[in-house]
């Protein structure tokens, strides 16, 4: 029962929930004389989005030809070829208007051949296509048409419609659809209770028509969507927009939108936290703080959405785009996202991503200060041993040693440098229980690592629940295994107080493996 307990996150003792005949079902107690027990593979989970969006350029400056042209850069720069796959039609596609029965009628004009003929243009490229509304009755464009003196579009949300609309943009060969919340505000919706509804819109919908839609949820993070959004949407917004139509690109905003979008107990198993789309290599932006924007979006596995006109791209911003190692710190298949691990002093922070190979992390040394300064990474604050481990300048494609023990650089004021690390992964605790309640004992308050095992001899994803004591409960998405006894892990971060902690995991997972990552100790959260 216990081959394959201990997964990727390093060897350690086992913890076994069997109990004696005479008593009660435990969890975490430790066996005598524990043996080291063979990893159970990593399991690969889908990335966060990368693609383009049209709002923070365009707004609802668009049309077929407009979009055509976007698709073609995104093509010839290497965008594509990169992995930038999605091209996203944000606002101002549709003006509101239905026929008799319902459905949406376009704008001919605008788009010739309807909304179907640029799907397929974009299909024909390689890419992805994606659509806009909004869970209301009017979206965004009716409250606030942009740019100033575009006419209001009233009528321009799905409220009412939900499934219809969506069989709609499924049937047009659209692939992801982001569902904005003006009218829903307006109308005092409630956030979790409008998009569970449409979540369920969506199934319904790919029931009759065989596609599914990537579901973006857009309401700035004012229901506190962390909290109920995994497996309600794909991706959830975590905060107001990175840039609104006339301004240039800040720091201010940026490092703002990084701060808000950091739930990392609510980003595994392929859905992920939002912080808006990409400013980089739009007007008024730079390099340096085009670099900055993309380390903080990599180390936080967010969705690399950019936001420029890629018809005007100079080739420093297509680089900063397409930097490789930058991008596989973002999609790391692991699908975790960065958390903060030491801030030595005011402003001088690191952040710490666990990536899928055994001993290896995304590094961010982070300064947010007026003056260059330097920032030292501790291996044991990232969850390793104080072993020697290399170092790799992520910006440089380029090695910067073998260090012991941790890693000091000069970051410049204002700037940010992205490593990754690798070294010798710290052992961590193994736990198993034939009733899905694994009691973990903590010795620090704080998020940890864990790796969950379980076999899917299914072709499809399965979900399972996790909870935390009292804290909200999280959908898992577990992908198929190969068969019913291939085991596999899927990796989260708990947030655990001192002491011991029950941990539920229902729909399959038999055993977890529990590590600390020391840097993070000292905060909890809770459910409220």
């Amino acid at each position: 029962m216990l081959a394959g307990v201990l997964t990727a996150s390093g060897v350690g003792t086992v913890a076994d929930a069997a109990a004696p005949a005479d008593a009660a079902p435990t969890a975490g107690k430790p066996l005598a004389a524990a043996k080291p027990l063979a990893a159970a593979p990593q399991t690969d989970v889908p990335a966060a989005p990368m693609g383009w969006a049209s709002w923070n350029s365009l707004a609802s400056q668009i049309d077929y030809d407009t979009i055509k042209a976007q698709v073609d850069a995104l093509v010839s720069s290497g965008m594509a070829e990169a992995g930038y796959e999605y091209v996203n039609i944000d606002e101002g596609w549709w003006w509101g208007t239905r026929d008799s029965k319902g459905d949406i009628t376009v704008d001919t004009k605008q788009w010739p051949g309807g909304m179907k003929a640029i799907a397929d243009y974009i299909h024909s490229k390689g890419l992805k296509a994606g659509i806009y509304t909004d869970a209301g009755k009017n979206g965004c464009g009716y409250f606030y048409p942009t740019p100033p003196g575009t006419p209001p579009a009233p009528g321009s949300g799905s409220e009412g419609h939900y499934e219809q609309d969506l069989r709609a943009f499924q049937e047009w060969g659209f692939d992801y659809v982001k569902v904005d919340w003006c009218g829903g505000q307006d109308e005092g919706l409630d956030q979790e209770t409008t998009y569970r509804a449409i979540s369920q819109a969506n199934k319904a919908a790919t029931a009759v028509t065989g596609r599914r839609l990537v579901l973006s949820l857009c309401e700035w993070g004012s229901g506190r969507p962390w909290n109920w959004a995994p497996g309600v949407g794909d991706l959830w917004r975590t905060s107001t927009d990175i840039i609104y139509w006339g301004q240039t690109p800040s720091a201010t905003a940026m490092l703002s939108n990084f701060d808000q979008g950091l739930h990392p107990t609510a980003q595994h198993t392929g859905y992920y936290n939002d912080p808006d789309m990409l400013m980089v290599g739009m007007r008024g932006s730079n390099a340096t703080l085009d670099r900055t924007h993309m380390s903080l979006w990599a180390v936080s596995g967010a969705p690399l959405l950019a936001g420029n006109d890629l018809t005007t791209m100079t080739r420093e911003t297509a680089g900063n785009l397409t930097n490789p190692e930058v991008i596989a710190v973002d999609q790391d298949p692991r699908g975790l996202q960065g958390v903060k691990v030491a801030e030595d002093a005011a402003g001088l922070q690191v952040y710490a991503k666990v990536l899928s190979s055994t001993g290896k992390r995304a590094v961010l040394l982070l300064n947010r200060t007026s003056t260059a300064k330097p920032i030292t990474a501790r291996w044991t604050d990232l969850g390793l041993t104080g072993a020697a481990a290399s170092v790799r300048d992520v910006w440089k494609r380029a090695p910067v040693g073998t260090h012991s023990g941790g890693y000091t650089a000069t970051v410049p004021a204002g700037e940010a440098m992205l490593l990754t690390v690798s070294g010798t992964e710290a052992p961590g605790t193994a736990y198993q229980s034939t009733t899905g309640s694994f009691t973990v004992t903590a010795k620090t308050a704080g998020l940890k690592l864990a790796d969950i095992t379980y076999a899917n001899g299914g072709t499809a994803p399965r979900t399972a629940t996790l909870r935390v004591g009292g804290q909200y409960a999280t959908t898992l998405a577990l992908p198929p295994t190969g068969s019913a006894t291939a085991r596999r892990t899927v990796s989260v971060l708990l947030s655990l107080a001192k002491g011991a902690n029950t941990v539920t995991v229902s729909g399959g997972p038999d055993a977890i493996s529990v590590q600390d990552l020391p840097g993070t100790g000292g905060a909890q959260a809770v459910g409220g």
